[in-house]
Order: structure tokens, then C-alpha cells, then sequence
């Protein structure tokens, strides 16, 4: 088995599809890679990858274009025409495991915190000193 893991943005929002009574969520996602080239110049190559997460149909409220995700799956080539007649290869993703990550761009995004209520004196627990510690 082969799996790919990467860190990178979604390039727009999720796309809902039904396939034989089952939900998939396409998205690319575009990985980032910054190196120094042989004059030493900084660099940096986006490579685009095509995922479905299958059957996970409560992630399309949180997966929008800009959005930073960790992804685990399993690759797939495909093959494809272009508009222009060309055949052309494509590295299509059947997402494993995902994770959003935060960045400081999506505080925009995030809901507004939730204020957790004080716990009253009563209910606290006082603490052991350190010599009283059973181990």
C-alpha cells in the first residue's frame, strides 16, 4: 500500500457529489514547496492534488477555499484528455485522514469563543501537597 501525506491549502470550495448512494467531497489542495535552486535563489513549486473524502459529509461546513489541512490517503494516476486533444495525468487522492490546521488569516473565519462558566469555590478540589503524594 502507498500513502501520501502532505500539508497544503484548499484551492476552492468542496464539490458534493452522490455515487451510488454514497456522498464523496472533491477538493484540490495545493502543497507548497520552497528550496534554493543552484544560484542559491529561493524558489517555490505548487504541486496540485486532486482529493475525494468519502462518506464524511459533516466536513463540507468547515472545508473551504484557503483553508490549511493536513491530509493522509491513498494516491492514484489517472489518466485524461485535455481540451486540446493532449493526454495528460492527474494525482488524484482517496483521503484517509484529514485535519484542519489554524493559521492567523482563518481568525476571520472562526467562531466567536465561548465564554466556559466559572466553577464555583465550593466545588474545587484543594490540591496534596508534594511531601503527601502516594508514589
Amino acid at each position: 500500500m502507498m500513502k501520501l501525506q502532505f500539508i497544503g491549502y484548499l484551492g476552492r470550495d468542496v464539490v458534493r457529489k452522490e455515487v451510488n448512494g454514497n456522498v464523496v467531497l472533491n477538493f484540490p489542495v495545493a502543497v507548497n514547496e520552497r528550496f534554493r535552486n543552484r544560484e542559491g535563489v529561493l524558489e517555490e513549486r505548487t504541486t496540485w492534488v486532486d482529493c475525494s473524502l468519502w462518506d464524511r459529509e459533516t466536513m463540507a461546513a468547515h472545508l473551504h477555499q484557503g483553508t490549511l489541512v493536513y491530509v493522509e490517503g491513498g494516491p492514484r494516476m489517472e489518466g485524461y484528455i485535455t481540451k486540446s486533444d493532449q493526454p495528460a495525468a492527474a494525482v488524484r487522492l482517496r483521503v484517509y485522514h484529514m485535519q484542519l490546521l489554524s493559521r492567523k488569516d482563518d481568525e476571520k473565519r472562526r467562531p466567536a469563543p465561548v465564554e466556559v462558566p466559572a466553577v464555583p469555590e465550593q466545588e474545587l478540589v484543594e490540591e496534596q501537597p508534594a511531601d503527601d503524594l502516594p508514589f
